[in-house]
């Protein structure tokens, strides 16, 4: 029952967003295209707002849509990206482009939920995200901290586990790089002993009165998992500390590239969900000018994250996706911005063992 859950909200997801070969051993293509190493993590990098297609993975220039943007030649023969992008285009014979994702929802909140989820909105059910599936079906008991985290969390729609349970929601880190200082105890050890000593003589007399397993309560499990965190090594992913000055300036000094920095550390423990945000790109005025702004902070950060993961042998067992709520108009408006564009939009994937140096799909001319 539980694996066939996840295949069903897994092929769903992916389906909703053009991506039914993303998920290996979920189809007989996937199997195909799949290698020797089974992905282990997923690193998603969330473009907060509705990231242009035009100005990214599919530049039309010369054309009524194009823009000002340009395109430059990549490592992937016959592809070209825009020309924001010059050191992500070094990388691009690891990545997978597709330019063919449809959205029925042009809402930010909306279109978050349809594209994290694979499933429209709706009242009564509320759904777990692609990180937070990933996590609850690929558990591991080494892991001292949270399998699921989001970096400098921001959007209309966070990471959380829906109808799975609370347990699954992102553990969110809104500075990334700068550690888990709220984590220290503001006591002795001897006093915290005794703080939890208390806290045993509370929880009995209320399983005793209530003939309740307290044992099994979602209280009593974030409680254990919250102690065995605070004293974990593994908490030191989170610090930055031991990184060098060049691989810190290589990702960028901003909280995106710190997270994706984070993110390369947490994928080394072992964390099997991670979600990295980058907002600002809402351009419904100066589209060119803000994407000339957000590209500054993706292209540096994200290059480095593939190379490192590369260079590092992760990359295989670790999926990289990047993508948005929806793209961006065409037809560039009077405040020389676009507008919300869910009828079709891009997106970039690399590693977990599938094809490199391809485009899947097209837009029209």
């Amino acid at each position: 029952m539980k694996n066939d859950l996840s295949r069903r909200q897994v092929l769903q997801f992916l389906s909703a967003c053009g991506l039914s070969f993303a998920v290996p051993d979920l189809s007989a293509r996937a199997a195909s295209l799949r290698r020797t190493e089974r992905p282990k993590s997923l690193i998603t990098l969330w473009m907060n707002g509705g990231m242009s297609q035009l100005e990214t993975w599919d530049p039309h220039p010369g054309t009524p849509t194009g823009g000002e943007v340009k395109q430059i030649s990549t490592t992937c023969k016959g592809l070209q990206i825009s020309d924001m992008l010059p050191q992500l285009a070094e990388q691009m014979h690891l990545c997978t482009i597709i330019r063919s994702l449809t959205s029925k929802e042009g809402d930010h909140e909306r279109g978050s939920a349809f594209v994290k989820t694979g499933y429209r909105p709706e009242p009564t059910l509320k759904y777990p995200t692609l990180g937070a599936i990933a996590a609850h079906e690929l558990p591991d008991a080494a892991i001292e901290i949270p399998q699921h985290v989001a970096l400098a969390p921001a959007g209309f729609v966070t990471p959380e586990g829906g109808y799975l349970g609370n347990e699954w929601d992102a553990f969110r880190v809104f500075s990334p790089g700068d550690g888990l200082s709220n984590l220290k105890s503001t006591v002795s050890n001897d006093r915290q002993a005794d703080r939890l000593k208390g806290l045993n003589v509370v929880s009995r007399q209320f399983e005793e009165r209530r003939q309740f397993g307290v044992k099994r309560t979602l209280h009593q499990n974030t409680l254990e998992r919250a102690l065995t965190m605070m004293t974990s090594e593994q908490l030191k992913a989170f610090e930055l500390d031991s990184e060098t000055a060049a691989v810190r300036k290589a990702y960028g000094d901003t909280s995106f590239g710190k997270g994706c920095l984070v993110a390369r550390r947490l994928v080394e423990v072992g964390v099997r969900s991670i979600e990295v945000n980058l907002s600002g790109f809402d351009t419904h005025v100066s589209n060119h000018e803000g994407h000339i702004t957000q590209t500054k902070i993706l292209d540096p950060a994200i290059s480095t994250l593939l190379k490192e993961l590369h260079d590092r042998d992760l990359l295989q067992s670790t999926i990289v996706l990047c993508m948005s709520e929806f793209g961006r108009t065409p037809g560039i408006n009077p405040a020389g911005g676009r507008d919300h564009w869910p009828n079709w939009f891009s997106c970039m994937i690399a590693g977990g063992g599938f094809r490199e140096g391809t485009v899947i799909g097209a837009t029209p001319s």
